[in-house]
């Protein structure tokens, strides 16, 4: 098994079952986090479900959502035990999932993917910066999992930015491919979040968690808090991204109607030039004996072509037709400056007025 293994007053113990154990019928307050190799069969390697199973007495079912991860974020009370699963976002954008075992003398956790904040959690428990009863340590664990949200979409705010900046530059299908990765990510978030912030919304006073009090719940409602900011900024960012997109189909559309209205104008010029050449290239005697000299060559042959030609390109600047026509510049800078975030959130949720 891979973990570690810490009591509630900052000692790390050696991962051993024997270790576990000992704690357990000492009534030792200790916090256990394992990270549960899959097993062939698709879920954790059997140390994991032995030990859940037969050292912590862990009902069935609650072994049972430990073999097979993919829960939807939840709570569930037992006798003598709750089992509180969360999303986290590790490694970029890629979620972990972490079933938190939470009793009177222990805290549980297993999940599959590493997590690195849990080093930091142990880290302030060592050097006794943080409270070490068992309930709080469960928020500390939460909270460096929520927490984690902002990073990513503060890198996926900035990448958004960029990706609009660029598709007003020169739209490609390299950007489109990047805004639909990124909505996937966003809705992969959403489906977590959203059920994980009614968890906690769940938890104020209900004293569902095994040692809990009053003091912790206030902890608990600055979870709650960061989520309903996680849930609103993925929702703002998802609205975002579905107008990068639509800026992105229309600046492509844009583009495609300019070339098309200068091919339109083209072959517009040629029509009349190629009935002149048409016309004058009938092989009629009547024609052939009267059209002969170099003089009614210049001025039948050439001049009127060239007089056709100007002809056109007064009446298409009259029309304004010629106006348009050419690329799309690129964005000034100047008229765009890099503001601070919460301008964008304001934009998105503007404030409510006075008295509302």
């Amino acid at each position: 098994m891979n973990g570690h293994l810490v009591t509630m007053d900052g000692q790390q113990v050696d991962l051993q079952r024997e270790e576990v154990e000992r704690l357990l019928s000492s009534s030792t307050p200790f916090w256990l986090d394992l990270v549960a190799e899959e097993a062939p069969s698709g879920g954790p390697e059997d140390g994991v479900s032995e030990l859940l199973r037969d050292a912590f007495h862990v009902h069935p079912l609650a072994v049972e959502d430990a073999e097979h991860f993919g829960q939807r974020p939840k709570l569930d009370t037992y006798d003598d035990f709750a089992l509180l699963v969360v999303y986290g976002p590790v490694a970029s954008e890629h979620l972990v999932e972490v079933h938190c075992f939470l009793a009177e003398h222990y805290l549980v956790t297993v999940h599959r993917a590493p997590c690195p904040n849990f080093a930091d959690v142990v880290r302030h428990m060592q050097i006794g910066t943080v409270t070490t009863t068992l309930a709080m340590a469960l928020y500390h664990v939460v909270d460096s999992l929520v927490d984690a949200y902002f990073p990513v979409l503060s890198a996926m705010d900035d990448r958004i930015d960029e990706i609009e900046d660029d598709i007003l530059r020169a739209p490609t299908d390299d950007q489109l491919g990047q805004l639909f990765d990124m909505k996937r990510s966003l809705i992969a978030l959403r489906k977590v979040v959203t059920p994980q912030r009614d968890v906690f919304a769940t938890l104020f006073g209900a004293q569902l968690l095994p040692g809990t009090t009053a003091e912790t719940d206030r902890y608990f409602r600055d979870i709650y808090d960061h989520l309903i900011r996680v849930s609103d900024l993925v929702d703002s960012y998802r609205d975002l991204m579905s107008g990068a997109l639509d800026t992105h189909l229309a600046t492509v559309s844009n583009r495609l109607n300019v070339v098309m209205k200068q091919l339109t104008i083209i072959a517009t010029v040629f029509l009349p030039l190629s009935f002149l050449t048409g016309f004058f290239g009938q092989n009629f005697a009547w024609m052939v004996n009267r059209l002969s000299s170099f003089s009614v060559f210049a001025a039948v042959g050439i001049g009127l072509q060239i007089v056709t030609v100007v002809l056109l390109i007064v009446l298409f600047r009259r029309r304004g037709w010629l106006s348009s026509v050419g690329a799309v510049p690129p964005p000034n800078p100047a008229q765009r400056p890099h503001e601070p975030r919460h301008t964008r959130w304001l934009a998105v949720h503007p404030p409510a007025a006075p008295g509302a």
